[in-house]
């Protein structure tokens, strides 16, 4: 299977219970170029987005699900880009509680977080339409206490999507929304012009441990 790295140069789901829940990434998906604005200005940027699996509790440690008995799921869009500034840079980091070195810096595989676990802070708040969301406030490591209370058992199975090398079969899982937004990225529309090739893996580094 394809990895995904950065480099230097959805569904519809029941809303996830605000507050900080234990999660994990079963799900990162190559989105390709997309066009976003923002104050006004159009930019077109190559997006991915992460889901994780939110094991919610409630104030009384009660465990909380879907209706249909699932753990909720949370997601969250990033700019594929490795920048100072990046979030998805700033979240991976905060999400290992410490700073990457200079060599990771160079070149990082994005698909090394799928599985991984983590405190996720879930906030609600006002999207530009007046509706309320609840969305990714900020991403920290598992305390040690809670490692050592055992982690619970996966649910989801993991998802991994890169549109240079895509698992059909997964595409064929996703909403509709999901699959119109990457169908309509360039990188989808040159894929789908040539002949399916296979990835030679020996163009990527050696995964970095996360």
């Amino acid at each position: 299977m394809a990895d995904m790295y950065v480099e230097d140069s959805g569904g519809e789901f029941e809303r996830c219970p605000t507050g900080v829940h234990l999660a994990r990434c079963y799900r990162i998906i190559d989105l390709g170029t997309q066009k976003t604005e923002y104050m006004g200005q159009e930019k077109f940027q190559h997006k991915i987005s992460l889901g994780w699996e939110v094991h919610a509790v409630d104030d009384n440690g009660h465990k909380l699900f879907m209706k249909d008995g699932r753990p909720f799921a949370i997601f969250k869009n990033y700019t594929l880009s490795w920048s100072e500034k990046a979030n998805l840079r700033l979240d991976l980091q905060a999400w290992r509680g410490r700073p990457f070195t200079p060599d990771e810096m160079r070149r990082f595989n994005v698909k090394s977080v799928l599985g991984a676990w983590c405190m996720i802070n879930c906030i609600e708040r006002e999207g530009r339409t007046g509706k309320t969301y609840v969305n990714v406030g900020g991403i920290s490591p598992v305390p040690s206490l809670v490692k050592q209370q055992g982690l619970p058992k996966a649910i989801n199975a993991n998802e991994f999507f890169v549109i240079s090398e895509p698992d059909m079969a997964l595409f064929e899982t996703f909403s509709q929304n999901l699959k119109t937004k990457i169908q309509a990225s360039p990188e989808w529309q040159k894929a789908a012009s040539k002949p399916t090739q296979t990835a030679d893996d020996s163009a990527f580094d050696d995964d970095i441990p996360f």
